[in-house]
């Protein structure tokens, strides 16, 4: 008679022709000043990073060397790119600029403004979160939109390295954006990505796998 067969539990392996992506928020920005604006690209406020998040790139950089990956994207602002340095150096690798990375567009709130009406709990920003609708500010991106680019992006950016893991550099509402989508979640309810933290995803080419969510623990020394 022959020996029962056995199953054993194993780690979770992508399928074949997927990709990994680690997606990476930048990291602390400048501080927004009353009455002065951040520079504009394209629209969109581009603050460098603080010093602090000068440092968290550095960390960042630290603890993705310990991976294996074959390319590093950022977007068109330079938060993601100054975040990227320390990695793109240390790996020898070229970022490439995906411009749909990009944070969503605030309209008439660009340049930092977000952050006064959020503290100031503008019944504006209020709405914004209670509908979860960045589009509820004048002028802001649409939300189809800005769900169809960020798909895109991924779409692209994992034809681009099947089977191969990759490490994306962008920002807190594209992450949460991207992982909404993957887990069929509300809206909002991944908008709260750290700076510096590290979110995995598993792009395959029938579905998105949420593998992990604001690591941060090599921002803890």
């Amino acid at each position: 008679m022959p020996a029962p067969r056995t199953f054993s539990q194993k780690p979770f392996k992508g399928p074949a022709g997927s990709t990994e992506l680690l997606l990476v928020r930048h990291g602390a920005s400048a501080d927004a000043i009353e009455g002065a604006p951040f520079a504009l690209v394209g629209g969109h406020g581009d603050p460098p990073l603080s010093e602090v998040g000068l440092r968290q790139a550095e960390l960042v950089a630290q603890r993705l060397m310990r991976e294996e990956f074959e390319a590093i994207y950022v977007s068109n602002l330079r938060r993601t790119a100054q975040t990227a340095a320390p990695l793109a150096a240390r790996s020898g690798l070229t970022p490439v600029v995906e411009t749909d990375l990009r944070e969503v567009f605030l309209g008439q709130w660009e340049g930092g403004l977000i952050r006064q009406k959020v503290a100031d709990r503008d019944p504006l920003a209020l709405r914004v979160f209670a509908e979860q609708r960045w589009d509820v500010v004048p002028g802001a991106e649409p939300a189809a939109a800005f769900r169809a680019r960020l798909r895109d992006a991924v779409g692209r950016i994992a034809a681009a390295h099947v089977d191969s893991r990759v490490v994306v550099f962008s920002h807190a509402a594209a992450i949460g954006q991207i992982i909404a989508q993957a887990s069929g979640a509300e809206p909002f309810a991944f908008t709260t990505a750290d700076n510096a933290s590290i979110t995995r995803l598993i792009a395959a080419p029938d579905r998105w796998y949420v593998r992990g969510y604001n690591e941060i623990t090599h921002l803890m020394d």
